[in-house]
């Protein structure tokens, strides 16, 4: 892979400033771990977005849609190709009447908020998750209840060739944690989310309620990816880890959190080698004792 001509033909679609090489992932993750990525770039249309998909495909060069980070965890290795990032520069949103329009690098905090001042309920459940609405539609993110697929209505999708198109709340076949974007490679583009007409105070006081919820009970004040493992049917991941007297348990930095077995988090100097192995080690001890094998809800990308 010859970087300065991708480089140089990358300068042709995007702005210098979008253009980052070798750039630290833990810069762009959550976790605050990760290594380089050899190009890391930042769209700020469909058609720069267009043009760096189709440029790498026509060249070979392997590349990855991301959000804000808020659900990944990149090897130490770094990532090989071009990083797309869509976060602060595809984050356009707009609302008429009950009906949000809003591109995937919108974060759903900030739609929650003008949901609610504009008298919309029904978003309240997302507004407290640190993601990307493409994020969030990826995995039919939820909380409390409440999960994507009860509010979007469209999705507007690219695919590798740069073809968009767009599917229906049913065309995206929406399960917990997974969408038709678990299995096709496909790039969000922006959503259609319909919600429903509320009272402004009734809205601040459930998402206020959420809130503190979040705070009181997740380790927020310590570098994560959120929930590390999928719900088992029948069963609760925090519990069943908390069960097998792995609550605190640290290694090299990486941590089963304290205040939420769910979480593992780098409570301080963690790699990502260090937060893999802690979760090898949870999943081997709740299945060795249970029978169960969790499943990490968090994506993990990059090379060792």
């Amino acid at each position: 892979m010859n970087k300065q001509f991708i480089y140089k033909e990358l300068l042709n679609i995007l702005d210098e400033k979008n253009i980052k090489v070798d750039e630290p992932m833990k810069k762009h993750i959550s976790f605050k771990v990760g290594g380089p990525a050899d190009f890391l770039v930042k769209p700020k249309t469909e058609e720069e977005l267009r043009n760096v998909v189709e440029f790498a495909k026509k060249e070979n060069v392997p590349f990855i849609v991301i959000g804000n980070g808020s659900n990944l965890l990149v090897k130490d290795g770094g990532i090989r190709g071009i990083v797309i990032e869509l976060s602060d520069n595809f984050n356009n949103y707009e609302i008429d009447g009950n009906i949000i329009k809003a591109q995937s690098g919108a974060l759903l905090a900030i739609i929650g908020r003008n949901a609610m001042k504009n008298s919309l309920t029904g978003f309240e459940f997302a507004a407290g998750i640190p993601g990307t609405l493409g994020g969030a539609l990826a995995m039919n993110a939820g909380a409390y209840g409440g999960e994507m697929k009860q509010v979007v209505k469209t999705v507007r999708l690219m695919d590798r060739d740069g073809n968009i198109f767009e599917l229906s709340n049913e065309e995206m076949k929406f399960e917990y944690r997974r969408s038709l974007l678990t299995t096709k490679d496909y790039i969000v583009l922006s959503a259609v989310i319909e919600l429903q007409p509320g009272n402004v105070e009734e809205i601040k006081e459930i998402m206020a309620d959420y809130s503190n919820r979040r705070s009181t009970k997740q380790p927020l004040n310590f570098p994560s990816a959120g929930s590390t493992f999928k719900r088992p049917e029948g069963h609760f991941a925090a519990k069943l880890i908390d069960d097998c007297g792995l609550r605190g348990l640290n290694l090299r930095g990486a941590q089963v959190s304290d205040k939420h077995c769910g979480f593992v988090i780098n409570s301080g100097g963690a790699t990502a080698k260090d937060i893999l192995d802690l979760m090898f080690i949870v999943k081997s001890t709740v299945n060795a004792k249970f029978g169960i094998m969790l499943e990490e809800e968090v994506k993990i990308l990059g090379e060792d």
